[in-house]
């Protein structure tokens, strides 16, 4: 268990994640949406006192236990399972800050659960999300979220909980005594990194490892984020390319747990910027009705790299969230099939319509699923005038 000093730094630094990752300060007032699993309740407690001296107000959601869930997706009718609450839409046109506290207490319980049903939940839960994006890309709302460790989690990583409190600490640098002055350290360089990476005029980047040879359009406007304070831990450098250029085959080596489904060893194939075909060593069944969501559920929404030198996170987490920010020895490459991020445009996402997503090939999907690959990787740009350019091999920016 978190001691209650690492539990005052866990929301030291969500707080610091929130601010950096909002253009605009917050201001007394403003409105936070605290929601947690009841196993990070003591965090979610610590957080809402924090809030409250900030001059800020705070709304708190616990979610839902594993017997709520199960039957909701089991017994719940079409009508059920699309309904909005009267007063969702206008809390998330409101809220200016959301931190949600993960701490699942089940991976699987959903195995069983068809995938059209949670499909369709999503898809009706697209809207609220396109809410909060829009306040995004005005400045006036952002987001973060982290993990507490769990029994469930630690089984499923195969991990005693130990070992998976003190990865979270390490990933987290609780163990330091500013942590939030070591995440300032980290932005710091990696924003040294993207400025390299803008820099450069790319035509495409090829990725190649073992089982990997893909080829990634960055497509016109686009530019280089990560480590803007969304996600504690976050150590990704990513875009969301244009998803018409995706061509090649990308294999995940990391396993997934998706919506209570175990997948393992996806491989995809890619033409003309959609998945053709679908491998999986686990969950092959699954991965298919999922890239058949909606119609950009076949299609790239990021490309993701993480430099080891940043990340301290060493083995699988069973947690996208430290999965897709794996340091190890080889660093980790990771696409998101789905939803794209309007923030990757190089100009004001605000001014960013639906028609202009289209033009420049941004992708829209009710789904985003982050598939990892941490296999011995080179990344190479092939640049306008001709010429290409290794920027990422051994784990690391080449920079």
């Amino acid at each position: 268990m978190l001691t209650n000093t690492q539990l005052e730094k866990y929301a030291d630094i969500l707080i610091w994640g929130l601010k950096t990752a909002r253009k605009e300060k917050f201001k007394k007032n403003d409105i936070i949406l605290v929601q947690y699993d009841l196993p990070a309740l003591n965090l979610a407690e610590i957080l809402y006192t924090k809030i409250l001296e900030m001059g800020i107000h705070p709304v708190q959601r616990m979610g839902v236990s594993l017997d709520m869930e199960k039957a909701f997706y089991t017994k719940a009718n079409d009508s059920q399972l699309t309904f909005i609450a009267p007063g969702e839409k206008e809390l998330y046109n409101n809220i200016n800050g959301r931190i949600f506290l993960r701490a699942p207490e089940s991976l699987t319980h959903l195995k069983d659960v068809d995938s059209a049903s949670i499909g369709k939940v999503l898809v009706s839960r697209k809207p609220l999300r396109n809410i909060m994006n829009k306040r995004e890309d005005n400045g006036v709302y952002s987001w973060t979220l982290c993990t507490m460790p769990t029994a469930e989690l630690a089984k499923q990583a195969k991990a005693s909980i130990d070992e998976y409190e003190k990865q979270i600490i390490r990933a987290c640098y609780l163990d330091v005594k500013d942590p939030v002055a070591k995440w300032n350290e980290i932005i710091k360089s990696s924003n040294s990194i993207k400025k390299w990476l803008n820099s450069m005029k790319v035509k495409a980047y090829r990725v190649e490892s073992q089982n990997t040879d893909l080829r990634i359009t960055p497509g016109e406007k686009r530019k280089w984020i990560g480590v803007s304070g969304h996600n504690i831990p976050s150590f990704e450098i990513f875009m969301s390319p244009d998803w018409r250029g995706t061509e090649g085959t990308y294999y995940a080596n990391f396993p997934s747990f998706k919506t209570g489904n175990y997948v393992e060893g996806i491989k995809l194939t890619f033409n003309k910027g959609a998945v053709t075909k679908v491998d999986a060593k686990k969950g092959r069944e699954f991965t298919a009705k999922q890239v058949k969501m909606d119609d950009g559920a076949s299609k790239v929404g990021e490309f993701s790299l993480t430099d080891k030198r940043f990340s301290r996170i060493d083995r699988f987490m069973a947690d996208t969230l430290f999965d897709e920010n794996f340091g190890g020895k080889e660093g980790n490459c990771h696409i998101a099939l789905g939803a794209s991020y309007s923030d990757t445009y190089d100009g004001n996402p605000a001014d960013l319509t639906e028609k202009m997503k289209q033009k420049l090939g941004f992708n829209d999907s009710a789904l985003h699923w982050d598939i990892v690959n941490t296999e011995k990787k080179t990344v190479t740009a092939e640049l306008a005038n001709g010429q290409t350019k290794v920027i990422y091999e051994n784990g690391m920016f080449t920079c």
